[in-house]
Order: structure tokens, then sequence, then C-alpha cells
């Protein structure tokens, strides 16, 4: 597993520097190694015993692919296979918590995300046009997510990597709708990748 993570975090490197220099080969190539090491990693680390949460690795990395593209059509294609990533968490999630317990375990933490998810919004809202529908749906899941692996007693791993994984969320909704430019993928990428990790890492215990 220590050999995937180092996989994933050179690849992850090489993509940010790929990001900085304009080197779209280069990127098309680090990209999907990072996602595929993450992936592998989840596996060794026992996702087939956690199928659903596999299954969020994989629609994570289906959703690095098709952000490679450029235009709306990628955009969308992105948004959509990280939508469903987030769902399969929650549902993973759910199989081990009850949703019902969420809040109560939780308790004064659950509202970080919900306000972090609220403010987002609020800051996107001007600028998200047709889009504002996907985008809810997309925020009302991550902070579903967040709130589940909250609950979750003794899964420090799952805590931290939905948390980052939300922050990495934020450098890309700024890169697209409100400021596009290298500095959001600076560490947007680095927190996006350490969280999948993380994610992926916390199915080993």
């Amino acid at each position: 597993m220590i050999a995937l993570a180092a996989a994933c975090a050179l690849a992850c490197a090489v993509l940010v520097w790929a990001e900085a220099r304009g080197r779209r080969g280069v990127r098309a190539i680090a990209k999907p190694i990072a996602s595929l090491a993450f992936v592998a990693l989840g596996v060794v680390a026992g996702g087939g015993a956690r199928p659903w949460m596999l299954a969020g690795l994989v629609l994570g990395a289906l959703g690095d692919v098709a952000l490679l593209g450029d235009g709306k059509r990628a955009f969308l294609a992105g948004l959509g296979a990280f939508l469903l990533g987030h769902v399969a968490y929650v549902i993973a999630i759910a199989v081990r918590v009850p949703p019902d317990t969420w809040l109560p375990i939780a308790g004064w933490r659950a509202a970080v995300p919900v306000a972090v998810g609220l403010g987002a919004l609020a800051w996107l809202w001007p600028h998200l046009g047709k889009l504002r529908v996907p985008v809810i749906a997309y925020v009302a899941a991550i902070v579903a997510m967040m709130v589940g692996a909250l609950a979750v007693a003794d899964a420090p791993r799952l805590t931290a990597g939905a948390a980052l994984f939300f922050a990495s969320d934020l450098a890309v909704a700024r890169d697209r709708f409100v400021a596009h430019g290298f500095a959001n993928k600076a560490w947007g990428l680095p927190a996006y990748y350490a969280g999948q990790l993380l994610i992926a890492w916390s199915l080993a215990g």
C-alpha cells in the first residue's frame, strides 16, 4: 500500500508540474496514473469487502479522466461521476452507521460542513447560471458524505480524506466558476489525491 501511495503522490507532483507548464501530454498521462494508484490501493486495502466504497473510488477516477477534456460536456461528465462517487461513499457509510444516527453522533461538528456547503453555494451562486441545480445536488451529496464520515467511530483516515476531498472541490469550483488559474490546481490537486488516498486507506481498518 505504501508503494501505491507513493506512486500516487509522485504522479500528482508530475501532474501539478504539467499544469504549471501547460504540458497537456504529460497531464494526460500523470492524472490517470495517480487516479489508478488510489483505486489500486483501495483494492489492496480491502475494497472487495466494501464494494460501495470501492465504487466511489472508481467513479472518482472516471471523473478525473473526464475532466481531462475541455468544455462544458467534459465538466458535466466529471461532475456527474464525482456526484455518483459521493453517493456511493454515502451508501458505504450508511452500511456501517445508520443515517438516522449521524447527526447525534457527529454533534456540533456536523454544523461545519453544512456551513461550508451553504457558504460555497452563496459564493458561487451568481456564477452558476444553468448549472445551479446540478451544483446544489453535488454540494448536498458531499456535505452528506462529510457528515457521515464524522459519524463513523475510530475512522480518522476516512474523516480526514472526506475533508480534503471537500476542500479540493472548492478549488475546482473556484477554477471553473470564479477565477481560472494555476493557483487553484496547485493546492486543489494535492488535496484531492491526498483525500482519495486516505479514503482508500481507510478500507484497511
